[in-house]
């Protein structure tokens, strides 16, 4: 079972690409990684971005699915439009699933991208994606809402073009899941911690590998959850070694 990662890099290993194919390995996929920028960050603070070009871009998938068979991909930080529009191109040549985490803001804060971002996930990524993973922040960007309470998070998630989790961390735990238009809610516990650099491409990275490994859409969620909680309460992401 082979899947991929298109993301950014984190030098410190707790997000991006290196934290996704731990989780790949953790899970027990093979993790194929496309560059799509390096940063210079740590778990506290964001210094700086470096887009890789789409061209440059596009070879690293293409000398990837030249290689391996691939079904399940996940994304990250994009950066721009036109690396957006790329990536939904590959998509569809390449019959691709995607799980979409639409990277805006870094955990410390720096902005990862360009504007008009949203806008680009909207019209090119989301319509061919199978699910996106926004947090409360990245969900009122894509769909143009304000969200203070698990009402407003469902009619987000209404209005994103696509299957959609809004994660919890924001809204008092509680994460809301709209898949084929059936509304699941499922608050979990918040845990005080800074142990969460990363926490949204482990989730995505963990339900790509799932799917990969023939769990439904829905149970991919739930388990993907389950890693998450885990991996935030025990400091410990890429080490769990799942059972399932």
């Amino acid at each position: 079972m082979i899947v991929m990662s298109i993301a950014g890099v984190d030098p410190s290993g707790g997000a991006g690409i290196f934290a996704d194919l731990k989780t790949f390995q953790a899970i027990g996929v093979y993790g194929t990684g496309i560059v799509t920028a390096l940063t210079s960050q740590n778990p506290y603070e964001f210094f700086s971005t470096q887009p890789v070009s789409p061209e440059y871009i596009e070879e690293q998938i293409d000398s990837v699915m030249d290689a391996y068979e691939v079904e399940f991909i996940k994304t990250g930080m994009l950066y721009s439009p036109e690396i957006i529009k790329l990536v939904a191109e590959k998509v569809k040549e390449y019959d691709l699933k995607a799980v979409v985490d639409p990277v805006m803001v870094a955990t410390s804060g720096g902005n990862l991208t360009k504007e008009d971002i949203a806008d680009a996930f909207n019209k090119y990524l989301l319509p061919k994606s199978i699910l996106t993973t926004p947090n409360v922040s990245e969900a009122e960007k894509l769909s143009g809402i304000n969200i203070n309470n698990k009402e407003e998070a469902i009619k987000a998630t209404e209005l994103i073009d696509c299957n959609c989790f809004i994660t919890g961390g924001h809204l008092d735990g509680i994460n809301v899941i709209n898949v084929n238009n059936e509304i699941t809610v499922k608050k979990q516990d918040l845990i005080e911690t800074e142990n969460l650099h990363g926490s949204g491409c482990n989730l995505s990275s963990a339900i790509t590998a799932y799917l990969a490994k023939e769990n439904s859409l829905m149970d991919s969620c739930f388990k993907a959850m389950d890693y998450v909680y885990n991996g935030i309460k025990n400091g410990n992401y890429g080490t769990l070694i799942a059972k399932i």
